[in-house]
């Protein structure tokens, strides 16, 4: 069964830096990571989740997209490791205002471009919080 786990999570100063990481894991023989869109969200207590950031495809395997939402865009940086099975978010000044629980989402998506992971579609970590001081 696949599984998403995120990791990096912690207490940072307000414009300091975190990376998170999200491992995808329980692929069968005939699954690929490529083959899977990649989102990262956040959700604060009393709000709706909100997604941040994506890296999919726009139908070309070696062009990946990607999507930042506006209040993150020029300091956070997503990438995608296809042998580690793994992606990433690269958080840089960092503000009180990104305090939130991270979550990792992942979208078996083969054969179509995409450029976010679908909700109801897609396999969902346990989430990483992450506390900004100010």
């Amino acid at each position: 069964q696949v599984q998403v786990v995120e990791s990096g999570g912690g207490l940072v100063q307000a414009g300091g830096s975190l990376r998170l990481s999200c491992t995808v894991s329980g692929l069968t023989l005939d699954e690929h990571f490529d083959d899977y869109v990649m989102g990262w969200f956040r959700q604060t207590p009393g709000k709706e989740r909100e997604r941040i950031s994506c890296i999919g495809w726009s139908g070309q395997r070696s062009s990946p997209v990607q999507f930042y939402t506006a209040s993150v865009k020029g300091r956070f940086t997503i990438s995608r490791d296809n042998l580690k099975n793994t992606v990433y978010l690269q958080m840089t000044d960092l503000k009180v205002e990104d305090t939130a629980v991270y979550y990792c989402a992942a979208d078996r998506v083969p054969s179509s471009p995409r450029t976010c992971p679908r909700d109801d579609d897609s396999r969902w970590g346990q989430g990483t919080q992450v506390t900004v001081s100010s």
